[in-house]
C-alpha cells in the first residue's frame, strides 16, 4: 500500500485529493497543525511516505529549499500544485523540485470553478459587480484536478510531467453569473463597474496592491484573448472534466448558505453633523439582533435625498439622529440571525424594508416591520423599493384615491418617488400627464405615463382633476400650482389646500408592492448602483442635481 503525505489537506484541492486516495486505497497522512508544520521541515510526518502532495501557501518561496530538501530525503515523487499564471515564487518552487532528484509533476491550473465562491454574497445580493465581465476563462472543478493529481501520486509515466489544467469550456466572468444564478434559483445578473472602482474594492476587502493590479491585467488580457482550454483532465484521468454548470449545480448551497456574522463590520457613519466629507467609512461592531428582531445581511440599501437633510444637520426635529450615525433608510438582504420570540422570520429569508442604518453589512431590525422581498428581481434591487415605494403608495392609494378615469398630473415624475407613482395611478385607471427633464423622460414613458412635459420648457397644463407634487418648490411656484387641480397631494413643499404628508413604514404596503413586481405589473427602475465606498460622492452629486431615478449602494467593494 503506498503512503502519501498530502499537504493542504483541509483545502479546497488537498481535501479531495485526500479523499480519492483514500478511494483508490492509498493511506493517506494528512498535514496539519497537530501533525506538522511547513515552516518546520523536520517536523513534516515523512516516514514512510512514498509520495507527496506539495502544497505551498505562501506568497514567497523562502523556506521552500529546505522543505524540498526533506521531502527529497525521504520520499520518491512529489506533485506540486502550482498555477498557470507561474508567479516568481511558483516558479522558484518548481526550480527547486526540479533539481532535487524526485520523481515530480507539475500542475498549474488555469482557474478554479471555486474561486467562483468568492462572489456568494453578492449572488445572494443578486448583483455581482467586477470590471471585464467579459474576460472568459476555463475553470477546473477541485475534483478534476485531485483527480489528476492522484493519478500522478499513484501510477508510473507522469515523471517530469507539466500539465495545464481547465475545464471543458472558456466562460465569461458574467457568463458564469448567469449559470449559476441558473444552477441556484437566485435571479443575478454581471454588474460591470470601471476598472478603477473595481481595483478599490478589491483593496477595500483587505487584497494586497500587487495582487489587485495583477488580477485586473490577467482579466483585462482574458477580454481580447480568452485563456486556451485544455484536453488535460480527461487525457490523465480517462474521464471528460466537468463543466462549470455541473460545479455550480453541486455548489448550490453554498451559494445560498449564509455563513454566521463576524464580530466586526463595515458601516457608512457620521460622527457629526456636515459636508458629505463627514461620511465615514468606519469598521464598526456587528449588532445582535434582541427579543423580536432579526439580524439581516445588507444586499443593499439606497439613497434617498432627504439623507442629504440628515447628514448636514438640517431640519433637527425631522431627522433626530444620535451620533455616530449610520446612514441608510432602505434595506434588502438575507436574515443571519433571530432574537427571542421572532415568528414567521428564519435564516435564509429574503426580506426588505425600511429600518435606520442600512448602510452597512449588517443592520438589525424588528421582524415585525419587515415584508419578505421580491422573488422575480435581485435582492439588492429591492432597496430600491421601501422608501420611494411605501410613498408613492401612500400618496396615490391613501391621500390621493384615485379613481379609474380621472386625469392625473404627476410633477417630479423622474425621480424615485415618480417613477413608482406614475405606475400606481396608472394601475388604479388613471390617464397620467407627467413633467420630467429631458434625461428622465423616456423612463418616465416607459413607466406608463400617457404623456410627458418637459418642465423647463413647457407650463404646466391645467384642467386637471389630481395633481401629485413630489419636487420642492419655491414659494411662489407653490402658491401658482396651488389653482392647477382641485385636489392636491404633495410629499415636498405644502401648496395651499392641498394634503401634505410623511409616509410610514408598512410592511403590508410592501408585500403587496412585492406582490406587483412578481406578478409582473410593477417595473423597479435602479438607475445606479455603487459600492458602499461611493456614498460620499453620490451625497455630492445629489446636492449639485447630477442624480436621478434610485441609486442603490451595496456593503461589499
Amino acid at each position: 500500500m503506498r503512503r502519501v503525505l498530502v499537504t493542504g489537506a483541509t483545502g479546497t484541492v488537498g481535501q479531495w485529493v485526500a479523499a480519492q486516495l483514500r478511494e483508490a486505497g492509498a493511506e493517506v497522512t494528512a498535514l496539519s497543525r497537530s501533525t506538522g508544520d511547513l515552516t518546520d521541515p523536520g517536523s513534516l510526518p515523512l516516514d514512510g511516505v512514498d509520495a507527496v502532495f506539495l502544497v505551498w501557501p505562501f506568497g514567497t518561496a523562502e523556506g521552500a529549499r529546505a522543505v524540498v530538501e526533506a521531502v527529497a530525503g525521504r520520499a520518491r515523487r512529489v506533485v506540486y500544485l502550482s498555477s498557470a499564471a507561474l508567479r516568481d515564487h511558483e516558479r522558484e518552487v518548481e526550480r527547486l523540485i526540479e533539481g532535487s532528484g524526485l520523481e515530480w509533476t507539475f500542475l498549474r491550473p488555469h482557474a478554479f470553478a471555486a474561486n467562483a465562491l468568492r462572489w456568494a454574497r453578492q449572488v445572494r445580493a443578486g448583483a455581482v459587480s467586477g470590471a471585464y465581465g467579459l474576460a472568459a476563462m476555463p475553470p477546473v472543478h477541485e475534483r478534476d484536478l485531485a483527480a489528476v493529481a492522484v493519478r500522478a501520486l499513484l501510477d508510473d509515466g507522469h515523471h517530469g510531467a507539466i500539465y495545464d489544467l481547465t475545464g471543458p469550456e472558456s466562460i465569461t466572468q458574467a457568463g458564469q453569473v448567469r449559470i449559476i444564478s441558473e444552477a441556484t434559483g437566485i435571479p443575478a445578473r454581471w454588474e460591470e463597474v470601471p476598472p478603477e472602482t473595481a481595483h478599490a474594492g478589491l483593496l477595500a476587502r483587505g487584497w494586497p496592491p500587487e495582487v489587485v493590479d495583477g488580477v485586473l491585467r490577467a482579466q483585462a488580457a482574458l477580454v481580447a484573448d480568452p485563456a486556451p482550454v485544455t484536453s488535460t483532465v480527461e487525457e490523465v484521468t480517462k474521464t471528460p472534466a466537468s463543466t462549470f454548470g455541473k460545479w455550480a449545480a453541486e455548489h448550490a448551497a453554498d451559494f445560498r448558505t449564509v455563513p454566521g456574522a463576524p464580530p466586526t463590520m463595515r458601516a457608512a457613519r457620521i460622527h457629526r453633523f456636515g459636508d458629505a466629507s463627514e461620511i465615514r467609512q468606519d469598521e464598526a461592531p456587528t449588532p445582535r439582533p434582541g427579543s423580536g428582531e432579526v439580524l439581516i445581511e445588507v444586499a443593499a440599501t439606497s439613497f434617498n435625498p432627504s439623507e442629504v437633510g440628515l447628514r448636514s444637520g438640517m431640519l433637527p426635529e425631522v431627522f433626530q439622529a444620535t451620533l455616530p450615525h449610520t446612514l441608510g433608510w432602505d434595506v434588502s438582504g438575507t436574515v443571519v440571525e433571530t432574537g427571542a420570540d421572532v415568528t414567521g422570520l428564519a435564516p435564509g429569508d429574503r426580506v426588505f424594508g425600511l429600518v435606520s442604518g442600512a448602510a452597512a453589512e449588517y443592520v438589525v431590525a424588528p421582524a415585525a416591520i419587515l415584508a419578505r422581498a421580491p422573488e422575480s428581481i435581485p435582492l439588492a434591487d429591492a432597496a430600491a423599493v421601501p422608501v420611494a415605494g411605501l410613498t408613492a403608495w401612500q400618496a396615490v392609494f391613501e391621500h390621493a384615491r384615485i379613481t379609474p378615469g380621472q386625469r392625473v398630473l404627476i410633477n417630479g415624475a423622474g425621480g424615485g418617488v415618480g417613477l413608482f407613482a406614475v405606475q400606481f395611478a396608472k394601475l388604479a385607471g388613471a390617464t397620467v400627464t407627467a413633467t420630467a427633464s429631458p434625461r428622465s423622460a423616456a423612463a418616465v414613458k416607459r413607466h406608463g405615463a400617457d404623456e410627458v412635459i418637459d418642465y423647463t420648457e413647457a407650463p404646466l397644463p391645467g384642467g386637471m382633476d389630481l395633481l401629485l407634487n413630489l419636487v420642492p418648490l419655491p414659494e411662489a411656484a407653490a402658491g401658482a400650482m396651488a389653482g392647477l387641480a382641485p385636489a392636491i397631494v404633495t410629499i415636498a413643499t405644502p401648496i395651499e389646500g392641498g394634503t401634505h404628508f410623511v409616509a410610514r413604514n408598512d410592511p403590508q404596503h410592501l408585500a403587496e408592492i412585492a406582490a406587483l413586481i412578481d406578478d409582473g405589473m410593477l417595473i423597479v427602475d435602479v438607475a445606479e448602483s455603487h459600492p458602499l465606498s461611493a456614498l460620499a460622492e453620490i451625497h455630492r452629486r445629489a446636492e449639485s442635481g447630477d442624480t436621478r431615478g434610485k441609486i442603490t449602494i451595496y456593503p461589499y467593494g
